[in-house]
């Protein structure tokens, strides 16, 4: 990573414009995305996870004083069977990323999620003093390779009973981000308690050759509760209510991480950079564990890289994660300039736009620059385009109108973003997570 760094002539020239790959092997649409998000409102929806995130295996003795070192999270009273979001800082008190930590047996982990979480950790087991063994699998839908495990959900008012129907006994007694063993239609798996979009449901997983036989269980036991089986634009689009922003810059560009950018393979580190917000400083583009809303789970039980930084922003953060509602008048006025003469404004792919990895457009209040917006996502549930942003407190109460600008600046290099004039986005500030949690 660092000889590209040095011929890119520095991060945001190598990161700039890159474009967004594919992100999983599941079809954008299985139904249609409109039907697909009512069912976890309104029944129950199905969603395949098998192909888009990495999974990182730990084991050995030294294995949890690998996690108290370099995770923000406490892990006190884990055992096996507990599950949590683990999330991971640089020195500076930055944000590199999370992934979703299981406890598997008494010296065994696993974590699944995205890739720089994953890197920053292998790498201290390969470079440190540690006592474990460490393995990543990349990306199915990127290497190529069978993933090792099938990983699914049910989500939605309807989910508890779909899997009653499905699991061969009964589901065992699990609290809150708790897992345990099942089987469905005589296959083995594991269980994870949790939600999404506010909705109460389930993650489970196997053995991958035994997927598309679980599947088939499931989706017929659905089926008189009108289960749908999400397409990738669909299962993408809960963030926006659930208020968890999935990729951003991860903090790695900066002084004292020369080491592990040398270590680090660019190919399993770049994450490309669009929308309208521009800096030529990659540090603008970061955010702390406390600005990603993080905060309530930062433990300082545990001498974590990057606690020191943290302890004093606990107390006073300078920025706040929030929802943006972007006005319905000038999001019509959007898709309303595709049939005027003259520019256009920049295309939005409903429901998930995206022409990058982590997606910056510059918020504003009275033309100052105040924070920048992140993922976004037409939600037909709320009959909202919302979008998750971190900005400065003091504007952060809900209802403060904002100003938001859409499209890349006009010297972009990005093949997926077409020709276009910027668009000026009133926008109301709302509260992260945007929905209820009935989980």
């Amino acid at each position: 990573m660092a000889e590209a760094v040095e011929k890119a002539g520095s991060p945001v020239e190598l990161t700039r414009d890159l474009g967004v790959g594919q992100f999983t092997k599941v079809p954008d649409e299985i139904t249609n995305w409109i039907e697909e998000q009512r069912s976890w409102r309104e029944s129950v929806a199905f969603a395949d996870q098998s192909y888009h995130m990495t999974d990182h295996y730990v084991e050995g003795p030294d294995a949890l004083d690998l996690y108290k070192d370099f995770a923000v999270n406490s892990f006190e009273n884990t055992e096996p069977g507990k599950a949590k979001q683990l999330v991971v800082a640089n020195p500076n008190g930055n944000y590199i990323g999370d992934a979703i930590w299981f406890h598997l047996e008494e010296d065994k982990f696993l974590s699944v999620g995205s890739r720089p979480a994953h890197n920053w950790l292998q790498y201290q087991i390969e470079t440190g003093d540690y006592d474990v063994d460490g393995h990543i699998q990349g990306r199915p839908v990127q290497t190529g390779d069978d993933p090792n495990n099938f990983r699914f959900q049910v989500q939605g008012p309807e989910a508890i009973k779909v899997m009653e129907e499905a699991v061969d006994d009964e589901i065992p007694d699990l609290g809150f981000f708790n897992f345990g063993d099942i089987s469905i239609d005589g296959v083995d798996a594991k269980l994870l308690r949790h939600g999404m979009a506010g909705e109460p449901g389930f993650e489970f997983w196997g053995d991958y050759e035994d997927g598309e036989k679980v599947k088939e269980a499931v989706m017929e036991a659905g089926e008189e509760y009108d289960i749908k089986h999400l397409g990738a634009e669909a299962y993408q689009t809960p963030n926006a209510i659930l208020g968890w922003i999935p990729l951003v810059v991860p903090a790695i560009f900066e002084e004292g991480m020369e080491d592990y950018l040398e270590w680090l393979d660019v190919g399993d580190g770049l994450l490309s950079i669009g929308g309208s917000f521009d800096s030529d400083d990659i540090t603008d583009y970061y955010f702390t564990p406390v600005e990603l809303g993080y905060g309530h789970i930062i433990n300082f039980d545990h001498d974590f890289v990057g606690a020191e930084a943290l302890e004093d922003e606990v107390e006073d953060p300078d920025r706040k994660k929030v929802t943006l509602e972007w006005d319905e008048e000038d999001m019509v006025d959007i898709f309303a300039s595709l049939f005027r003469e003259g520019e256009t404004y920049q295309y939005m792919d409903f429901p998930h736009p995206r022409s990058a990895a982590c997606p910056y457009d510059e918020v504003l209040k009275d033309g100052e620059h105040i924070g920048v917006s992140t993922d976004k996502s037409y939600i037909y549930n709320e009959r909202e385009f919302l979008s998750l942003a971190v900005i400065d407190t003091e504007y952060a109460e809900p209802g403060t109108e904002v100003t938001l600008i859409w499209g890349d600046p006009e010297d972009n290099d990005n093949k997926r973003v077409e020709r276009h004039a910027q668009k000026e986005v009133t926008a109301t500030v709302a509260n992260a997570p945007y929905s209820e949690d009935k989980r």
